[in-house]
């Protein structure tokens, strides 16, 4: 490792982004001309960069996942996941829900006896049958294909 008194700088590092990778290493050369003083403006001012650029690549990328679903909504392929999710999400919610169940019980029955129990798993189901009722068809003469509860 080389560099100036108090920066470490790696050997070889591969970076994804090469501009990124110009704007550290100019960065880097400034610390070591202007010294520790600057220090925080530097690092400021790169991470500032590095957050431009970031929220860019994450913006080309939703656009780009948006563009995608749309077009798999206009060939009649795939629908875009409704708003309750897909079978992964809706079941992690079950799951949720059920871990949650045993202390939300515990405390209901501490409280209130068997009305708290009752309570806390009538909220339970009313949750889940909300969570559910989402992810069912709108119309009622909607027949829905094997396709669709994958999610």
């Amino acid at each position: 490792m080389t560099g100036a008194p108090g920066v470490r700088t790696v050997k070889r590092m591969e970076a994804r982004d090469p501009e990124l990778r110009r704007e550290l290493d100019a960065t880097l050369k400034a610390r070591g001309e202007l010294g520790p003083e600057y220090e925080s403006a530097l690092i400021d001012s790169f991470l500032e960069k590095a957050e431009q650029r970031l929220a860019g690549t994450h913006d080309q990328r939703m656009r780009r996942h948006l563009a995608e679903q749309r077009m798999a909504a206009a060939r009649g392929g795939a629908r875009p996941a409704g708003p309750a999710g897909t079978f992964g999400e809706r079941f992690g919610f079950g799951v949720a829900s059920l871990v949650l169940a045993v202390p939300l019980s515990a405390i209901g029955v501490a409280n209130a006896g068997i009305k708290g129990l009752v309570v806390a798993w009538l909220g339970i189901v009313g949750v889940n049958a909300v969570h559910a009722a989402r992810a069912w068809p709108r119309g009622r003469g909607k027949q829905r294909s094997p396709t669709d509860w994958e999610g």
